[in-house]
Order: structure tokens, then sequence, then C-alpha cells
């Protein structure tokens, strides 16, 4: 026997089991959402051309005929009509509001359907509304300005038949706006109210 004993080697940690690798193939956990983005982007433009076609065939098809002739033979003249026009924007609007604002999904689903479709009449109103608005809006550049353009009907030659066409559609739609909401605040007001609950301790 030797003098002196050798110690025992330090052991190594064994490596673990199971090792994980990532692998090219494998699907990660993003494709889901990348999917879905790309299907929200798909049906963007379809909704946006649904909604602004209307728009577009008013101002095509009707737009000069509306401030052409409707307009001028309208009692009171392109002003008076401009001011008709403004009238009715508020009124539409609260139209368009006053349905939606007695859905109730968790309540009732078929009323609420039924609320939703009562909507959809103010929807159009107000797609008439912006039509006919909208023909009034010159082009962007003036280089555009052109004969159509200053037709009798087109946008150029309302302005320039009305030039003050805006502000009466615009104080129409500040009045009749100032009207309705005076109008909700007195039904506010006028309408009852449940009185609060107080605890009723029993006597002894």
């Amino acid at each position: 026997m030797s003098g002196g004993s050798s110690k025992p080697g330090r052991r190594k940690a064994a490596r673990p089991a199971l090792q994980y690798e990532h692998r090219p193939g494998r699907p990660s956990e993003e494709k889901p959402k990348e999917r879905g983005s790309w299907v929200f982007g798909c049906l963007v433009l379809p909704v946006f051309v649904a909604l602004l076609a209307p728009l577009i065939l008013i101002d095509q098809l009707w737009g000069q005929d509306i401030w052409g002739d409707l307009a001028t033979t309208w009692p009171g003249g392109g002003y008076a009509f401009a001011a008709t026009v403004g009238a009715f924007v508020p009124l539409v609007f609260a139209a368009f509001v006053a349905p939606l604002t007695r859905m109730n999904w968790k309540k009732s689903k078929p009323r609420s359907l039924a609320w939703a479709a009562g909507a959809l009449p103010g929807l159009a109103a107000g797609y008439l509304l912006i039509g006919v608005i909208g023909a009034t809006w010159r082009p962007k550049r003036q280089k555009d300005w052109d004969g159509a353009c200053y037709s009798r009907g087109g946008p150029c030659w309302v302005h320039v038949e009305y030039p003050y066409l805006w502000a009466a559609g615009l104080l129409a739609t500040l009045a009749v706006a100032a009207l309705l909401i005076a109008v909700l605040v007195k039904y506010a007001a006028k309408s009852p109210t449940s009185p609060p609950t107080s605890l009723s301790t029993s006597e002894p």
C-alpha cells in the first residue's frame, strides 16, 4: 500500500434528461395573430368602398339636379334650401342614435336587433344628407375647376350663386341642435326618478 490515499474526483453534474430544441418547421404562436390581421386588412377595403359608393352615386347622378334645379325652385331660394338641409342634420342624427341607445343585448337579443333595424332609416337619411352636402364640395386643387365644375348645379356654380351657402346651413344645424338639447334636458328634468333606498331599523 502506498503512504498517501488519492481523494475521489468531483463528479460532474448530470445533463438534464429532456432538452428542447427549436425546429425551423415548428409553427410559432404568432401565426394566428398574423392571420387575424390579414383578414382584418382584407375586410377594411370592401367595407370602405361599400360606405363610400352611395355618396359618389348621389353626387354623380343627382348632385347637379339637386342644386341646379331643386335648390333654385325651393321656397326662399338656395339659401332656404341649404338651411333646410342643415336643419335636418341633427334630426337625422338623433333618428339614428336614439334606437341604438335602447339596445341591450344581455336583456333581450331579438329586441336589440329590432332597435338596430329601427336605426337603419336614420342611417339611410344620413347618407342622403351627406351626399347632398358633398355635391357642393369643390375640388381641392383650383386647376381642377373646369367647365363641368362651373356648369349649372356644379360645385363651383353653387359657390358663385350662393357664396354664403355654408353659413345658412351651419346656422340652421346649430339652431336645431340647440333646440333638441333643450328638449332633452327638459324631458330629463320631468322624468320621475326612483327615491333612494333607506335602511329601516325595527323598534324594540
